[in-house]
């Protein structure tokens, strides 16, 4: 018999199932007919609506054997079932994940078992006790269900949302809760390409991300900046944040200051935050008007081994564009490259530079006036690299072509040491081409010569 809308005695059967939709039915029928709103009306169906939710509960088969007693300590205080996925609260207290989340999304702010005010509602997965759970239910023969995730499209769960955002919100919080918070960040969205996706699924979230180095830059904690940085190197590896970091206020200005002032880890993340924005043309151009190209330099200039190679990448990746070839050249990066070059330094990765600057008639003159022409002979002789030897003869190519005093350097070389006919027979084959065309005019050169 149904009292007050719900079943009593009735084994969970279709029956019943059936019996409580007639009952919630009625209940909502006379809620809409009555012109007076009927409070006692409206709990019958509250009752109603638990009472079927109950009996679905209890319908879901389950490999799980209730009735078998395990320890106390794999038992939520609040389902006082055996723990899916165990959660630390900020009391140190463990809960199952989805009931502990139900409490929180209620608006309570305390600890369910010690009543104390939660300090924050981050939850921490208690792997401990996942996996004494685990090894419980193997050694019982159990089949432990899978924990309720709530995943959403792109991998999420509702607890990654709550996480997500508390972890924004404490990045207003005390210099501590920032510190904490950003160390988080950090970690996730380098681990989970799914938190990345979430900065842009709110225009708010990177400005928050970004408070604690808008608010006083000088006062910033290293660590919270190195921490912020890298974060926003994680976010700009998703394709669909670089344009959206790239063009949110602040985020290039501040770039630019780690990569100034920042520990040596910072300044190279930051730069290599620069290289992956740069992937689009767009930001390329945004990045180089911004005045980045300067501070690359600097800090290629310094020659610390830590941000060397994440110098390169973005300089090499900015000047794809020839205002920024431009920029480059003018802030001083021909002498910064080719003095690491000289000093058998990333000599792979800067050659590909000078290459690409080499069209830029102001770059070429500097080479020839800062010794490139020898340099850049010696790496053809001696490195093993054949796209290293491919941006030597290239280079040499351009700076020959446009300086007729360098040829007396490059027929010393040739008389003495065969190198670019060596790269003629054994290059690749832009390499063959420009040596060949190096020959060339060498030999018109001497007819010349012989005919005057």
């Amino acid at each position: 018999m149904a009292k007050n809308g719900v079943v009593e005695g009735d084994p969970p059967t279709a029956t019943a199932t059936a019996e409580l939709k007639r009952e919630l039915q009625r209940l909502v029928k006379a809620i809409l007919s009555e012109d007076d709103i009927n409070v006692d009306t409206i709990d019958k169906t509250h009752q109603t609506l638990f009472a079927l939710k109950d009996l679905n509960l209890k319908q879901r088969p389950s490999s799980f054997n209730s009735q078998l007693p395990f320890p106390d300590e794999f038992r939520c205080p609040l389902s006082k079932e055996l723990m899916r996925d165990p959660v630390i609260l900020a009391t140190g207290q463990t809960y199952d994940r989805p009931f502990i989340q139900k409490w929180l999304k209620a608006g309570n702010r305390t600890c369910p078992r010690t009543h104390q005010v939660l300090s924050h509602t981050i939850l921490t997965p208690n792997h401990l006790i996942q996996e004494m759970i685990s090894q419980w239910c193997k050694n019982n023969g159990i089949q432990l269900p899978d924990s309720v995730q709530y995943l959403n499209d792109k991998g999420l769960t509702e607890a990654d949302r709550d996480l997500f955002f508390s972890l924004l919100e404490r990045m207003s919080s005390t210099l501590s809760d920032q510190k904490f918070a950003a160390r988080e960040l950090r970690l996730l969205t380098k681990k989970m390409p799914s938190f990345r996706a979430l900065f842009g699924e709110s225009t708010d979230a990177i400005p928050q991300l970004l408070r604690p180095l808008s608010q006083s830059n000088s006062n910033v904690h290293p660590n919270l900046q190195e921490d912020i940085v890298t974060t926003l190197l994680n976010l700009s590896i998703h394709d669909n944040n670089k344009k959206l970091v790239a063009e949110t206020p602040k985020v290039i200005p501040l770039l630019l200051d780690a990569l100034r002032s920042g520990t040596i880890e910072t300044r190279s993340n930051a730069a290599a935050a620069l290289f992956t924005l740069s992937a689009l043309d767009s930001n390329k151009e945004l990045i180089g008007k911004s005045g980045a190209l300067k501070p690359l330099v600097e800090l290629l200039n310094e020659g610390n081994p830590v941000a060397m190679k994440d110098v390169a990448s973005a300089l090499f990746s900015l000047c794809i564009i020839q205002d920024n070839k431009a920029r480059a050249v003018r802030d001083g990066a021909v002498r910064a490259i080719l003095k690491k070059i000289m000093n058998n330094v990333h000599v792979d990765e800067l050659l590909a530079i000078l290459a690409m600057l080499s069209n830029n008639q102001k770059a070429v003159e500097e080479m020839g006036d800062l010794g490139a022409v020898p340099c850049l002979l010696n790496i053809i002789r001696e490195s093993s690299c054949a796209r290293s030897k491919e941006n030597c003869i290239a280079v040499l190519y351009t700076i020959c072509c446009c300086d007729r005093t360098k040829w007396k350097t490059i027929r010393d070389e040739e008389k003495t040491y065969g190198t670019i006919s060596e790269l003629v027979q054994n290059g690749t084959a832009r390499a063959k081409r420009k040596a060949s065309s190096i020959l060339d005019r060498l030999n018109k050169a001497v007819n010349l010569t012989h005919t005057a």
